[in-house]
């Protein structure tokens, strides 16, 4: 009896020295100056609603999965007004057309299926893009990977950004496992990293200017940012319900490209 209770002790004091260490490696959110927030503010990015978070590497992560360097905030212009709802592009898009994109999916196998199922539907269109997916990281354009651990702990489901000045797409997607390891839809998987390629490529939220169309709560207007939210012409004026570039959607949900997307891509690409 007093061995199992010197045992019980034993363990009361490893699950106490455990929830210390826990505590202890959680990661603490990096001050973000004023004078970034301010810039974010002019810009139009809603930054009371979705906190701005700065990771260890100095860039910025901005209503939840947009990246941005320190650099490219410092440059954006002050948002020009409030459109209506309808397909947007950012000012710089992947160029050199046609041409093809190379992805790298440093994940497990079921998100390399998942991807599979989403640059066929890129493919499908006939685009100026082809993508495919490569095994190796030194031939890549873009690699998805796991998002670093801490994005958990920031209520960050992923990130992407938009494609450069020089007019290649944007090189990363992080994702977080512990969002997405339990999805069972493997087509609703598909459909978020469908959503992140657009990002690569150019595509704004179709609701952007009014996330709570997708994602509920008060209205909020992500604005130009500085990296240009320009109408794309033959798409609506009108709410695009299915949109694979809406602002939010279940994990579970699959939304394959609707015909106004399918329009919005062809016209880009």
């Amino acid at each position: 009896m007093r061995k199992l209770k010197l045992w019980a002790v034993a363990l009361s004091f490893a699950a106490l020295w455990s929830c210390e260490q826990q505590e202890a490696n959680e990661p603490q959110p990096q001050e973000v100056s004023p004078e970034i927030i301010a810039k974010l503010n002019q810009a139009g990015f809603n930054t009371v609603d979705f906190d701005v978070q700065k990771l260890d590497g100095g860039e910025y992560i901005v209503e939840k999965d947009i990246v941005f360097t320190h650099e490219q905030i410092m440059n954006l212009t002050p948002g020009n007004g409030i459109p209506t709802i309808e397909h947007y592009n950012t000012d710089n898009l992947v160029t050199a057309t046609p041409r093809t994109i190379n992805v790298y999916v440093n994940m497990p196998q079921k998100y390399k299926d998942a991807t599979d199922i989403a640059l066929a539907r890129y493919n499908t269109e006939n685009l100026q893009l082809n993508f495919q997916r490569v095994t190796s990281s030194s031939s890549a354009d873009i690699t998805i990977k796991a998002s670093p651990w801490y994005y958990y702990w920031f209520g960050i489901l992923g990130s992407a950004g938009f494609p450069t000045a020089s007019g290649d797409p944007h090189n990363e997607i992080l994702m977080t496992r512990a969002y997405y390891d339990g999805v069972s839809n493997i087509n609703g998987l598909a459909t978020t990293i469908a959503h992140e390629m657009g990002h690569c490529i150019g595509f704004r939220h179709t609701d952007y200017m009014d996330r709570s169309y997708s994602c509920g709560g008060t209205p909020d207007d992500e604005g130009d940012g500085g990296v240009g939210a320009n109408h794309i012409a033959g798409t609506p004026t009108g709410p695009d319900a299915n949109s694979w570039m809406l602002a939010c959607g279940s994990p579970e949900g699959d939304r394959p490209f609707t015909n106004n997307d399918k329009t919005a891509l062809s016209t880009l690409y």
